[in-house]
Order: structure tokens, then sequence, then C-alpha cells
């Protein structure tokens, strides 16, 4: 029995001694070593109901107004209507039962420009509109025509104007899909994001941004694109463009280089151009609704702050 014992211990030291021995590291090789630039897994968010019926969009000229709320049920004392409330529509061609879209056009009172000729791009694209309810109408045989708020956005204004109510295709999953750090799609770039909801201007995942582009341009409802930006860009942002004025150099470097512009004429070393940096992506975006020059689109996936200014380029991937 003993001698059974010591035999079985011998084998166990002996079979751990053995796979040490085979765990212990290779030599380095010098051969390439594949690696990949692409992130393994870009979960895509799904548009919901909200994010389809609350995008706004891009009117390439003003909708006609002669539809639009004049008040409410508890009015003057409520100027802001919600679901379930009762509003008063002005206008003609109700009928009862009928839903209409209730839309704002839009002003930025802060008149901020997010990127140098923001104003003039925005302008040459048309009138931006928020979404913000649906209202059915319960009686169209008076003066004005009485209706119910059954989805709001934002609370219903008077003065927001009534468009007929169209449904929208939802827009299906989307499996996770590899994401390219780098844009290398050579003349497939289609637009700019020129603007986005709520005059937001650094976006994250779900924001809803509109485009300087649309049917004209091959964009679809249910299309993938990617947002990049070009390293250039820092030098019109008065906050990344102090950052160039910061030296990158090490101590031991005997002629540091310095980005552009240089920060003095006696620079000794060399001189970096942004624009020689490759561009990158920034995210991934669903069109989810288009016009002939314009289109609203949904932020899905994002691996850094997205920024109105950004460039569009249509996705290789299916």
């Amino acid at each position: 029995m003993l001698k059974r014992m010591t035999f079985a211990i011998l084998f166990v030291l002996g079979a751990g001694a053995w796979g040490v021995a085979q765990a212990a590291p290779a030599e380095p090789s010098l051969a390439p070593v594949a690696t990949s630039l692409r992130i393994p897994v870009e979960r895509v968010q799904t548009p919901t109901e909200a994010d389809l019926y609350c995008a706004g969009f891009v009117a390439e000229k003003p909708l006609p107004d002669s539809n639009l709320v004049i008040g409410g049920l508890e009015s003057p004392n409520t100027s802001k209507f919600t679901n379930g409330e009762i509003v008063f529509l002005r206008g003609g061609g109700y009928r009862n039962g009928e839903q209409y879209a209730i839309v704002r056009e839009l002003r930025d009172p802060n008149r901020y420009e997010a990127f140098p000729g923001q104003a003039k791009a925005l302008a040459a694209a048309g009138s931006p509109y928020a979404e913000v309810g649906r209202v059915r109408i319960l009686d169209a045989h008076r003066e004005v025509a009485v209706a119910q708020v059954e989805y709001s956005c934002d609370p219903v204004n008077p003065g927001d104007v009534a468009v007929p109510f169209a449904l929208k295709a939802p827009i299906p999953f989307h499996p996770p899909i590899a994401f390219e750090r780098f844009s290398a799609a050579k003349g497939v770039r289609l637009a700019r994001i020129i603007l986005a909801k709520d005059f937001d201007t650094v976006l994250g995942t779900g924001a809803k941004v509109y485009l300087n582009a649309g049917a004209k341009q091959g964009i679809k409802v249910g299309d993938y694109l990617r947002a990049w930006r070009k390293y250039s860009a820092a030098l019109s942002d008065p906050v990344e463009s102090l950052a160039l004025k910061a030296s990158t150099a090490d101590d031991t470097q005997k002629n540091p280089p310095t980005f552009e512009p240089p920060p003095s004429t006696h620079a000794r070393g060399p001189v970096i151009h942004l624009a020689e940096l490759p561009d990158r992506a920034v995210a991934e975006l669903v069109v989810l609704g288009v016009s002939p020059s314009t289109a609203t689109a949904m932020i899905v996936f994002a691996l850094e702050d997205v920024r109105v200014g950004d460039g569009v380029e249509r996705d290789q991937q299916p």
C-alpha cells in the first residue's frame, strides 16, 4: 500500500513539473502579428417610438401655418398642454377621429455657431422644426376644432402648427457590428451635421442630429451612417486649440516638434500639421427621416463625443 502511495505522489509531482516545463514562454518572434483597429462589439441602440416621433426635422421650406393651436380648455390660465388635455385648433379640413402632428418652427435664441459657417449652412438647408406631439380631432363641427393630446414629446403651446399625421416605419434591430476607428471611406462622404435637437453641440448616444443631405444623395430611412472628424477641427475650437500651444516635447529631444501654427518663429524642430493625421470615426448613426435635401438621424453608438459640424459618410457594413 505504501509503495502505491509513493508511486502516485511521484507521478503527480512529475506531471506537475512536466506541465510547468510545457508552459514556459517561447522565444520571442520577429514575425508580424495580425492586429485589428476594429472594436469587436458595437451594440447598436434601436430607436424607440419616442425617438421616431420626437426627433424633429429640417424642412426645405417653412410649413403652412393656417392650421395651428390657439389655446386649450383652461386658457388663458394654462398655456402648455400635455397628454390627455384638450386643445383648440384654428383652420380647416379637420375631420372627427383624424390625427394631426403638432410641430414648432425653431430659432436659436443664443445665436451660437458650433462651427464656422453653421448659420449659413442651416439657412441653405431650410427651417428647423421640433416635433411636439400628436392630437386626435374630437369635434370638427365648430368654428375651431376640438382635439385631445394623445402623445406629447414636449408641452403643446399656442402657436404650434398642426399637420396631418403620418406613420413612420420602425427601425429594425441591428445585431452588433464592427466599428472602424479610422475613417477611410473616400468617395462615399455624404453630409455634415449642421444642427442637433435642442440646439445641443456636444452629443452622445441617443441624440438626434440633422444633416444637410437627403434623398437626392441616396439617403434612406434605416441607413447606417458614420460620423467622422478631422484633427484639424481643433484649430477652430477655442478650447481645444489651447492644447496646441502646450509643449509636447521630451527634455532629451534636440529639435522638439511643434503643432501648427508654431508658437514662435524661433522653433527649431519640425512642425506637425494636423491635416497629416488620419480622419477618425466617432459614432454610428441611423437615419430616422429624410426629405429631398435633409435627413434626421439618431446616434446609436458613440465612441467619443459627437459634435455639430462633424462629417458623415456611408457605412459600408450590411
